[in-house]
């Protein structure tokens, strides 16, 4: 049985509109200050940095949160005049960490994230039916890492990536009168991730790192037709069985990233922090599916199904801030700016993607060793031309999001 192929450009839903499908809610603090990364009060850096774990000021750090993200599409069809609206429900993002120091130079970590993944669903019934009616994608990172501190001011740390998820597609296939679900709960992958974590004054945090792309393995993949009926199924021309059942392997490749964050502390209570994140997306190029028997492909070979994607790569510009409003209450505000990481004439439903403008606002309060943390940001996506002549989807299309977040943290000594 051949290999099936699917970006995650296509299983990943629309938890963020702009930078493809990566879901930026990995800090209830860092969200309130555009998502930004260099910031060692607590276990939370150990996502975004291993290396920053070494300068958590604590022995034992605990960090966990979760976040409700409501948002929408809407596209309307430049044919029919038409206008359909996603019908999403609200996407629960999730985040622990931990961070133990072993030795004034060696301190350990685990870190459980839900970087990729959502839901999105447009009426059964919608002009992009063959495409997409809905995609359901869950994904969760579980990262153990080690951080050596060389001195009082350096850092380096490293970090496994393990990952396990699930995928869930349903599209029409009208030409047999049914539809078409792709479907796999036990899907993994692994990946690395390295950083560095610099202090060169204690006004100046620097952090560097990389998290590797992870490829997604379902080795036990079901596709099942629905509503064709049993002639069609057995028949020499989709060559199925009467279950209406066939298997497939697939990779899903989720992607990689650079991050370089700075924060400097202008005052004692006030702080500026920036991010550039630079996303290496053009490896999703096409997507091919490979099925073991089904004969709904495009190529010479009828099993196989290939569509461009033409992915680019992309980037993220971040800038947050923290005013200590109170010794034990903390302000936060920022704004990012998020690219989509395709042109209009690859605009696809499966992830519609738009550039981005996000403003981020937040408070933090602190009872002694625990801290609560509270997030709000407010998506302005950029309405986008819709003309993909490859589907022969063309029309126009907008969206709308936001995401509220709470979290906690605690130091324990």
């Amino acid at each position: 049985m051949k290999r099936i192929l699917i970006t995650t450009a296509l299983l990943a839903g629309v938890f963020s509109y702009a930078g493809g499908f990566r879901v930026s809610l990995q800090g209830v603090k860092q969200l309130a200050m555009a998502h930004t990364s260099a910031h060692t009060e607590d276990a939370s850096i150990a996502f975004f940095n291993p290396a920053g774990i070494s300068f958590i000021p604590n022995k034992l750090s605990v960090a966990v949160g979760g976040f409700g993200a409501i948002s929408e599409v809407e596209y309307q069809s430049l044919e029919t005049l038409q206008s359909y609206k996603t019908e999403n429900p609200v996407g629960t993002p999730l985040y622990a960490a931990i961070a133990y120091k072993v030795t004034n130079n060696v301190s350990v970590g685990l870190s459980v994230t839900t970087p990729f993944g959502s839901t999105v669903k447009w009426a059964d019934d919608w002009t992009g039916r063959e495409v997409v009616q809905k995609m359901e994608l869950k994904s969760f990172y579980f990262q153990p890492m080690v951080s050596y501190k060389f001195n009082d001011w350096a850092s380096i740390g490293v970090s496994y990536i393990y990952a396990k998820g699930m995928v869930d597609w349903d599209k029409a296939v009208t030409n047999l009168g049914g539809t078409l679900n792709i479907n796999d709960e036990k899907a993994k992958g692994s990946g690395f991730g390295v950083g560095f974590y610099l202090k060169p004054s204690s006004n100046l945090d620097l952090s560097i790192a990389y998290r590797s792309a992870v490829i997604m393995k379902a080795e036990n993949g079901v596709a099942t037709f629905t509503g064709v009926p049993e002639a069609v199924l057995t028949s020499p021309q989709l060559n199925v069985g009467a279950d209406g059942q066939d298997a497939f392997t697939a990779e899903l490749p989720l992607v990689d990233e650079y991050t370089i964050g700075l924060t400097y502390k202008i005052t004692p209570k006030w702080l500026v922090s920036a991010d550039f994140n630079y996303h290496g997306w053009e490896r999703y190029s096409k997507l091919t599916l490979d099925f073991e028997n089904a004969q709904v492909g495009n190529q010479a070979d009828k099993t196989v199904l290939v569509s461009p994607k033409n992915f680019k790569n992309a980037k993220t510009f971040r800038i947050g801030t923290q005013y200590m409003l109170t010794d034990k209450l903390a302000g936060r505000l920022g704004y990012y700016f998020d690219e989509s990481p395709y042109e209009d004439k690859y605009f696809i439903p499966e992830t519609p993607s738009f550039d981005a403008s996000v403003v981020t606002a937040g408070l933090g309060y602190k009872f002694g060793k625990l801290g609560v943390d509270l997030a709000a940001a407010l998506s302005f996506p950029e309405a986008r031309k819709v003309n993909n002549d490859y589907l022969s989807f063309r029309g126009q299309a907008k969206a709308k999001a936001m995401y509220l977040g709470l979290g906690f943290t605690y130091n324990a000594f």
